[in-house]
């Protein structure tokens, strides 16, 4: 069974929570010791454009909650902290602690190759599945060519397209296979590329070495233990979120300020197995973050696996930012942040925070795009991470 290690993951995290137990939400309108995140999420409304952003923040035992704009347009509906949305590929996240976890209770090695664990399925067109490994999978070094950029998913989920398709149905084998219609990026090891098809694949490798469903190992493994009650993989042609939610809005990927943007809350997410299909809330992204970056989720040897980083570059993937196994670093003026972020069509959020995990910020906005300075909502994001980690602490007013 999943014996020691998740027995040994469920004891600690249990005995966590119950001590760092936080007060009451602070709200973001009266709380002033977060105004600079609150000014962001403000100027993301009215500088940005977006509907509506939210903001959590996990700093000891102290919880604060903000917002701006609206969660439903509609209806004038305001943000809630217990809210869910689709996490993009903070997905991946999640993905590579179950493989970690499985790596430590010797169920598979990172060494292992796809081949192994997936005869057949990555062959021919220059691919190797045996010269792949599941190490070069996760930190994105694998070559394996990324679906999500083929001529055939562009076609029919860019642009007035995707309003036609957004219910379209996409098993992980189809996916894979559609990935592959394009030659490697380079080979094994020998470059690196952010490609959705890795954790696909990591994905089907996990539901191989359990027999379970993935969506049976995240919530046996993680969401179960960790009480992240709102946070799961969606399973069958599940178009809708469950719980509360507001509702979420897309330009349908075009570039032009004044392009109209459509609700797009409901989609089927099955072309996001294992690599952006999930859903949580700020405050489950946090009690995760938390728990891996202090490691209480994967032994040492695991841990240190996960965060060995990479620096892809600028050009290929989010400026100043490096890549481990499903995690990332940031780098801010005043120095280095960790977690993950995640971009759907019409949600798009960030988790991260200090490397022992007692200061941590998620935030996430309801509308795929940006304008003004932000450019796009990691700029945002970038201008919440900077003032709540590196702009100097309020002094006291002398009386």
């Amino acid at each position: 069974m999943k014996n020691t290690v998740r027995a040994a993951v469920t004891a600690v995290v249990a005995g966590a929570m119950l001590a760092t137990a936080p007060a009451a939400f602070a709200q973001g309108t009266s709380d002033t010791s977060h105004a600079g995140v609150q000014s962001v999420l403000a100027r993301a409304v009215t500088e940005g454009g977006l509907p509506g952003a939210t903001a959590q923040i996990q700093d000891g035992d102290s919880t604060w909650f903000g917002q701006a704009g609206s969660a439903d347009l509609a209806t004038g509906r305001m943000f809630q902290p217990q809210d869910r949305f689709r996490i993009g590929s903070t997905t991946k996240t999640f993905i590579a602690t179950l493989v970690l976890q499985l790596e430590a209770e010797h169920k598979l090695s990172l060494n292992d190759t796809v081949e192994h664990w997936l005869p057949g399925l990555v062959d021919g067109n220059g691919y190797d599945g045996s010269a792949i490994t599941l190490r070069e999978l996760l930190n994105m070094t694998s070559g394996i060519a990324n679906y999500a950029d083929s001529p055939l998913l562009y076609d029919e989920f860019v642009g007035p397209a995707f309003l036609t398709n957004r219910f379209d149905s996409f098993t992980p084998q189809q996916l894979v296979g559609i990935a592959l219609a394009a030659k490697p990026s380079f080979a094994p090891g020998a470059g690196w590329e952010y490609s959705d098809t890795n954790y696909v694949l990591a994905g089907l490798i996990v539901e191989k070495a359990t027999g379970h469903t993935l969506a049976q190992e995240l919530a046996e493994r993680i969401t179960e233990p960790l009480h992240l009650k709102s946070t799961y993989e969606p399973t069958g042609d599940d178009t809708g979120i469950h719980g509360p939610h507001g509702r979420f809005y897309s330009k349908l990927m075009e570039q032009d300020p004044s392009a109209p943007f459509y609700d797009v809350t409901d989609l089927n997410p099955s072309w996001g197995f294992g690599a952006g299909d999930m859903i949580s809330t700020d405050g489950d992204l946090i009690t995760f973050f938390r728990a891996l970056l202090q490691g209480r989720l994967l032994p040492p040897t695991q841990q240190r696996e996960m965060f060995t980083m990479l620096y892809p570059g600028d050009k290929k993937w989010i400026p100043a930012a490096d890549y481990g196994l499903g995690v990332a670093s940031v780098k801010l003026s005043c120095g280095t942040v960790w977690g993950m972020g995640g971009a759907i069509d019409g949600s798009w959020s960030y988790t991260f925070g200090t490397r022992d995990g007692r200061h941590l910020l998620s935030t996430e906005v309801n509308g795929d795009w940006a304008n003004g300075s932000f450019a796009t909502p990691v700029g945002v994001f970038t201008a919440e991470l900077e003032s709540e980690f590196c702009a100097p602490a309020p002094t006291a007013t002398a009386h």
